[in-house]
């Protein structure tokens, strides 16, 4: 936690959203981005998401990584409907194969 940074998003009540980052050099890594499903479709993932790469591109990252799982077949979508695309980098996570995505934030920044 010591170097992540860490955005949480709530109704006023409770926590309904979560996205973290990392930056390493050129380098960014997001983890752990939750949603509610009662708040899907409503902006706040895009909204989370755009935070981060913002603070990535401020921490000097030119481009952002993530990992995801195969049943997170609606956040992969998520993710390459915002730009991110396939590695071909797999790991093992727990006997269950995590795919690496990747983003350059440079086309962000010109938007």
């Amino acid at each position: 936690m010591r170097d992540m940074c860490v955005y949480v998003a709530d109704s006023g009540v409770n926590v309904v959203g979560t996205i973290g980052c990392a930056a390493r050099g050129i380098e960014g890594h997001i983890r752990g981005m939750a949603v509610l499903p009662s708040h899907h479709g409503s902006g706040l993932a895009e909204a989370l998401l755009h935070a981060v790469e913002v603070e990535l591109l401020h921490s000097g990252c030119s481009h952002a990584t993530l990992d995801t799982t195969q049943p997170l077949a609606r956040a992969i979508r998520f993710y390459e409907k915002h730009g991110y695309r396939a590695t071909g980098r797999v790991c093992n996570f727990f006997g269950m194969p995590l795919y690496e995505y990747s983003k350059s934030l440079n086309e962000r920044s010109r938007r």
